[in-house]
């Protein structure tokens, strides 16, 4: 049976692992106040950015999906990883040995299925590596060395060489203990006659990193006349290996392409490899596959889709390229970034250019200038004969649907504009109402999915709350909408989550039912069961998470641990004001009850009771005017 991983382990892996730190390895993070960062949220699709990250409290929460936790949450969420994978590779980028509890630890049998088939491509890149110094590999760094890289820049990539036997690797990795069942499900051993043989045999070899930095898979280039395979051979569809969402380079290339907010999009390693020694190291290259939705949301979430940002397609000027930029021009639409093409003198490649011209005519190459959008209109216009008046309508037909996808209105007529200019047509804004009258028949034909979700999104704005231990919904944001009350108990909850000494020890003295919410009163009690805010420890957080009943109300306190205190200057006197409204509208409702008691009992009632609860009247009313007239200093 698998071991436990110990507690005190798990706990200082998420201690020593800043959680901005992680997740600014998948999407580009910027300043939200109040000692927050925000970005585009990478579990769903979005426009602007919800999705908050607090490092001082170790926690992520995405106000549009609600998906929110720690650093370990987050690493399970994103890499599809179990809880002991992830603490497994935490624990490993932070230098971090861990104990296993419940019996022995056997690293093969206890760790997830990911973390062992990346480290099996690990085990192969370094394998590859190696072997790129010997004498059968003198091909491929001839190869090399005919396109301009020599042996800095053959480490810098992680360039190896699979040997030309039938299982070199294979047998090199049982060695390290990985079963053939891995090699197999890994996709760098397949089956043969006698069982696994390695899939890639006397190639030049590129390793292919995920975001994260983990070897997911390799590119194999052959060298070889007698090699019968395809010119480039890439790792199959494993658990770990999807064509369509992984980026060559992008490890390399992620900071910088936040940094300027500009990627540049080529097609091969060589490539990739020749711009980043020229010094675009934004560049990166899809493997063997269409540049498509899934490499554009992983570009989005670095560039931020500011204003400023530029994507650039460096496709050859011969048909292929032509049709893979008109494929781009079809996900256009989904970046918020402007984008180009550009195509070298004489259709070179990047790599060609490089070694003909020099790194400086690489550097001009990826300087945006004919927008993607000209570019794709020009391939359909080029096809037709614009001479004749059946060529342009048939030009028109074709364009105009493409034109009509773009979502900016302004930009929409700004580009029908240059297509009438293009297609040679006087009445501009015939092509201008053209457009227009498609767009609005494609927008049309999406109504009544629009509706659905509006549908969806009623009905959850209607749907109750359960008991105070398990309301039915995180609806946090929500509730910001309904009342001050509601709004203003958020931030009382908020203050005593992120600083509870603003707070204490007055707000362990408040009731449960002083939280009209019923989500919000589950917060506070688990605040209560967890010690209360009143010298709150370093792992006060986590307590506060861990007294949670259930995910639900686990992942509102997460919302409200990272949503920013609506205040520009948070102190003792903006605290005591929320602290004074919510005890004073819970003062307010309890003098509501006790005027509709004493109305009940009447002129006839027990003279006893009449009298108390009068007195319990004149109590809460003093109370309530020192509270108006007083502020905090009543509490």
């Amino acid at each position: 049976m698998a071991g436990r991983i110990n507690d005190d382990d798990v706990k200082a892996v998420r201690d020593a692992v800043p959680i901005d730190a992680v997740v600014s390895e998948y999407l580009q993070l910027r300043n939200a106040g109040g000692g927050n960062l925000k970005g585009l949220c990478p579990f769903h699709d979005e426009k602007s950015p919800s999705f908050q990250v607090s490092p001082s409290k170790g926690l992520f929460h995405c106000f549009g999906c609600q998906e929110g936790g720690d650093t370990i949450a987050f690493v399970m969420k994103i890499d599809h990883l179990s809880f002991s994978e992830t603490v497994e590779r935490l624990a490993a980028k932070a230098g971090i040995t861990l104990r296993y509890e419940e019996g022995g630890y056997n690293p093969g049998h206890q760790r997830g299925e990911r973390t062992r088939l990346v480290e099996a491509h690990q085990a192969a890149a370094r394998y590859y590596a190696e072997q790129l110094g010997s004498a059968e590999a003198e091909i491929g760094r001839r190869f090399l060395a005919e396109r301009g890289f020599d042996q800095a820049a053959a480490e810098h990539f992680g360039v190896g060489y699979s040997p030309a036997g039938w299982d070199h690797l294979t047998r090199y990795l049982r060695g390290k203990g990985f079963t053939d069942r891995e090699l197999i499900t890994s996709g760098l051993s397949q089956d043969g006659r006698r069982g696994p043989i390695d899939r890639f045999r006397g190639r030049l070899m590129w390793p292919i990193k995920d975001v994260g930095g983990d070897v997911v898979g390799f590119g194999a280039r052959k060298l070889r006349d007698d090699d019968n395979g395809p010119k480039y051979l890439n790792t199959p569809e494993t658990p770990i290996y999807k064509k369509s969402q992984v980026l060559y380079g992008i490890d390399l290339a992620k900071k910088d392409i936040a940094k300027v907010s500009r990627a540049v999009v080529v097609e091969g390693y060589t490539d990739v490899m020749a711009c980043h020694l020229a010094g675009v190291t934004t560049a990166i290259a899809t493997c063997g596959t269409a540049f498509g939705g899934d490499h554009i949301k992983i570009l989005r979430r670095l560039l931020m889709d500011n204003g400023s940002a530029r994507v650039i397609f460096t496709f050859d000027g011969d048909a292929a390229g032509q049709k893979a930029a008109l494929r781009a021009f079809e996900d256009d639409q989904k970046f918020a970034a402007e984008t180009y093409i550009a195509i070298a003198p004489d259709g070179m490649d990047p790599c060609d250019l490089r070694l003909a011209k020099g790194d400086d005519a690489v550097r001009d190459l990826a300087e945006p200038r004919t927008p993607l959008f000209e570019f794709a209109l020009r391939q359909i216009v080029n096809r037709y004969d614009l001479e004749i008046p059946s060529g342009r309508a048939a030009a028109l037909d074709e364009a105009a649907p493409i034109v009509a996808r773009i979502k900016n209105i302004a930009s929409q007529h700004e580009v029908a504009v240059q297509l009438a200019g293009m297609l040679g047509i006087l009445d501009t804004q015939f092509v201008v109402r053209r457009v227009a009258q498609i767009a609005r028949w494609q927008r049309g034909g999406g109504t009544k999915g629009t509706d659905q979700s509006a549908g969806r999104g009623a009905a959850r704005a209607q749907r109750g709350y359960g008991d105070v231990q398990a309301p039915v919904a995180p609806a946090g944001p929500a509730l910001n909408l309904r009342s001050p009350a509601h709004r203003t108990e958020r931030e009382l909850l908020k203050l005593a989550l992120q600083r509870p000494e603003l707070v204490s020890p007055a707000f362990d003295a408040y009731g449960i039912d002083e939280f009209t919410a019923p989500p919000y009163a589950a917060v506070r009690q688990c605040v209560q069961d967890a010690g209360g805010a009143a010298d709150a420890p370093s792992d006060y957080l986590d307590a506060v998470r861990e007294a949670a009943p259930d995910d639900t109300v686990r992942a509102l306190v997460t919302e409200l641990a990272v949503e920013t205190i609506f205040a520009r200057t948070v102190d003792e006197a903006y605290a005591g004001d929320q602290l004074v409204t919510v005890r004073l509208r819970a003062v307010d409702r309890r003098i509501r009850d006790v005027q509709g008691t004493l109305a009940r009992l009447g002129a006839q009632g027990d003279p006893a009771r009449i009298a108390a609860v009068q007195n319990e009247l004149w109590v809460l009313t003093q109370y309530g005017q020192s509270l108006r007239n007083q502020g905090a200093a009543a509490l």
